[in-house]
Parts: structure tokens; sequence; C-alpha cells
């Protein structure tokens, strides 16, 4: 199949605009959103602990498999030289990050947060350039705004409303390594606070308008939508639930949605192929033991974390040290999965879009 123009794939991606986990995704935000306003209005809050299990069930249990499934589809076709290149560049980023962490915890905190701002960010684009369209970013510029809007989302808004549970996890995070490392930095948070919401507000406005003026149409409609249902997502839902349901609840759906919509680029000899070509017996034995290799692959690097950090727990309850050291350990692993899949393999990639 030749490549396709982006304006071709805008022009076909009218057809798919409503694919079930586009509408799954959607609709999960706005029930979980609409839930939790409802709460509030009537003075109900959600324990922290059972926010803290909602967290770990979602980023575990739910989207955990489907980062192990992006890169599986996006190796299996691909020549052994490439495959090897490939993993050898993911662990050197683990180890980076890692590396990062120990020497600086502080500023292994703030690329944890850029990681998961990039994922969102970037990740969401390539869904747009396959479902909805992408007819109203006309400039590099304007795509990279709307990524930044999108994945500024997952950790921005939160600052700004739930300051209080975003800081303390943070200082959990950095007392992985260094306990009250976090400290010296606190007595600026209620001066950068507001900064970030002026400044994520009116980047939120310039995205919406631009687009409107630039193309406009059903692809600006859908896009407007979409930021504003994640905004108000981040704003409303507590920070620890709102991160632990978006990765599962609308990122994979939505990378499902991409992922069923394009086709693969042809791949000449299936003799490359992981799973083993038309055979199902086969491709079905291969699938299981990718499986296994991959869960096993990611316990290693669990374990080595779990390791390498003077405080795995961070001295804290069992349930918030789990969450935040999942939380380093998920960025440590998503910082190639994004480097590593998207932006070093650009011939293809996690997020492939002909």
């Amino acid at each position: 199949m030749s490549a396709l123009s982006a304006r071709a794939i805008s022009q076909l991606s009218h057809r798919t605009d409503n694919h079930p986990s586009l509408l799954l995704s959607r609709v999960a935000l706005l029930v979980v959103a609409v839930t939790f306003a409802a709460l509030a209005a009537a003075g109900l809050s959600v324990p922290m602990e059972a926010q803290m299990v909602i967290y770990l069930v979602g980023m575990i249990a739910l989207n955990l498999p489907h980062g192990g499934y992006e890169h599986v589809a996006n190796l299996r076709r691909r020549r052994p030289e490439f495959r090897w290149r490939y993993v050898a560049v993911y662990l050197g980023a683990v180890g980076g990050f890692l590396g990062l962490l120990l020497v600086a915890p502080v500023a292994g905190l703030a690329l944890a947060v850029t990681v998961a701002m990039a994922k969102g960010g970037l990740g969401g684009v390539k869904v747009l350039d396959a479902t909805s369209g992408t007819d109203h970013l006309q400039t590099r510029a304007q795509r990279l705004l709307a990524a930044g809007i999108r994945g500024g989302s997952v950790m921005l808004v939160p600052i700004v409303f739930w300051p209080e549970t975003f800081h303390s996890f943070s200082a959990l995070m950095v007392g992985l390594v260094e306990p009250g490392g976090l400290a010296p930095y606190a007595a600026y948070f209620d001066v950068t606070r507001p900064i970030i919401a002026a400044g994520y507000g009116l980047a939120l406005v310039a995205h919406i308008g631009l687009g409107y003026v630039r193309g406009g149409g059903r692809s600006w409609l859908v896009d407007a939508g979409e930021t504003l249902l994640l905004a108000a997502y981040f704003a409303v839902v507590p920070v620890v639930v709102a991160v632990g349901l978006y990765f599962p609840l609308w990122y994979s759906a939505r990378q499902v949605a991409r992922a069923q919509t394009v086709r693969e680029p042809p791949v000449g000899d299936d003799q490359w192929d992981l799973l083993g070509g038309d055979d199902p017996t086969t491709t079905a034995l291969r699938a299981w033991g990718l499986l296994v290799a991959g869960a096993m692959a990611t316990v290693a690097v669990l374990a080595v974390v779990y390791w390498a950090v003077p405080n795995p727990f961070a001295n804290s309850t069992l349930l918030a040290g789990a969450v935040a050291f999942w939380s380093i350990f998920i960025s440590i692993i998503a910082l190639p999965h994004v480097v590593v899949g998207s932006l070093w393999d650009r011939e293809r990639g996690i997020w492939y879009v002909p």
C-alpha cells in the first residue's frame, strides 16, 4: 500500500470517527466526571484508600498490558536487527531515567511528569490523525500545541485543582530516593500554581481558537470537544483516580481505535512475523509466548527499580507507597515507550499512521 497523505487520512477518517473504542473513551470519562461532580455537589468524597486502589487496578491490571501490546504490534514484522537495536535503545533509556532519578530525584520527578504529558499528548494527536482528522492543525506548531494541551491536562490541570494531593504524592515519589527532598521546592508551589493555571488556560483558548480560524469543520469540533472534556475531567475527578482511569479508559481505548483504523504498511517477507503468519495454532502459541516473555521482562525491570531505590515505599503506608513506587516505575518504562517507540522509530512507531 502506498503511503497516504495527511489529507487523505483525514478524508478517510470521517468514516471511522464513530469507532466503538472512541465512543467508549468519551462516555467513560464523561460518566466518571459527572459522578464525581455529583458527589462533590452532595458534599461526599471517596476515601483516599479507595482512590489508591482504583489507581493501582487501573494502571496495573488494565493499562500495563496494552503498553506491551503496542511494542509487540510495532515489532511484529520488523527485521531482527531492528528489533535488537530497538530493545538496546529501550533498555538504555530505562537505565538513563533510573540513573537520573537516583542522582537527582527532583529532576527525575520532573521527567516523570513530562513523560506522562508526552504520552497522552503525542499519542492523542496520532489518534486524531487516524480518526476524526486534523484538517484544522495546519502547522507543526499547531500540532505541538494540540499535543501540549491534551497532555497537559493529565498533569497541569490536577496541579491547579488538586494541589495538596498532587504535592503529597510528588513528595512521596521523590521520597523513594530522598525523603524530604521536595521540601526545599515547596515554597515555590504557591507561586507556580497560578502561573500554570494562567498559562494552560491561555494555551487552551489559543488552541481552540486557532484551530477554528485555520480550518474549523468537523475535525476541529471533535478536537475542541475532547480537549474540553479532558480539562473538565481532570478538574473535577480527584487526581489519583483521574490518572488511574485515564490511561486505560482513554489512552488505551483510543489507541485501539487508531490501530484498527489504519492499515499496516507492506511487510515484504512474512518470515519476520513474530506471530508466525496465517497458521492459527502457531499464532496463538507465539502470542502466548510473547505475553509470558513480556511479563517476565517487565517484572525483571520492576525488580531492578525496586532494588535500586533506597526507599521503595517512601517510608509511607503500603497503599500510598505502592502508588508512589508504581508512578515512578511506570514513568521509567514509559520514557522509552515515547522516545524509542515513537520519536526514534520514525519509520513506523507505536502510534503508526500512514
